[in-house]
């Protein structure tokens, strides 16, 4: 298998939109709005285009194909001394069913971890499983003090120093770009420009609950 990763271009936009639904759809809850998401992600002022990658292979004698995104946002930890800059987050990190378990999708986090820390931010925050994310270095972010924005400590909010120290002194609130905040509405309007889909259960959405249960102050 032959990987690239590059910048998202215009002409990717629909097909990463389409492999984003793919890729979330009844992951967390049944359907879902990631694909709207990313839609929406480009045109907020939040939105970090130096980072919006996407991952294209090349498997056997079949063209290429595009494979995967990650798309990042700036985002703020607020402390009693004010909000601190340099804070980063991503999401959606989403990788086509077909290509997933290859490797594409650590590529794409690895790679913009690198970029991001040549382009001196000071640390990244996220939600996501820190079965998956701990390999890439993310400790829970409560090791910092670092709560929701609705003061709760979460093992889904995970924390990764780019520079050394740089939440030693971090105990706050991390508060997410404003773009996180979907408008289920207008999701389930965009979601009709898409193949019809059934909504369902997937054993991964028990894991979604379990980490939201494991909250707490």
């Amino acid at each position: 298998m032959d990987l690239i990763l590059r910048l998202e271009e215009a002409a990717d936009y629909r097909l990463v939109e389409e492999i984003t639904r793919d890729a979330f759809w009844d992951q967390h809850v049944p359907g879902c709005d990631e694909h709207y998401l990313a839609h929406m992600l480009r045109t907020s002022p939040d939105f970090i285009p130096e980072l919006d990658f996407v991952a294209f292979i090349q498997e056997a004698d079949k063209d290429w194909q595009l494979a995967g995104n990650i798309m990042y946002t700036t985002a703020t930890i607020r402390t009693p001394e004010g909000d601190m800059e340099g804070i980063i987050s991503f999401g959606p990190l989403s990788i086509a069913p077909v290509h997933q378990k290859k490797g594409i999708g650590a590529a794409l986090v690895r790679h913009t971890i690198d970029m991001a820390t040549r382009l001196n931010y000071s640390a990244i925050l996220i939600y996501g499983d820190p079965m998956y994310y701990s390999r890439f270095g993310f400790v829970a972010a409560e090791r910092y003090g670092i709560r929701t924005k609705d003061a709760y400590y979460s093992p889904a909010l995970q924390a990764l120093e780019l520079i050394s120290g740089s939440l030693s002194n971090a105990a706050g609130l991390f508060i997410e770009s404003e773009s996180y905040l979907i408008d289920s509405e207008a999701a389930e309007q965009f979601d009709k420009q898409f193949q019809p889909r059934v909504k369902g259960f997937k054993p991964s959405q028990l894991r979604f609950q379990e980490l939201l249960a494991q909250s707490h102050t």
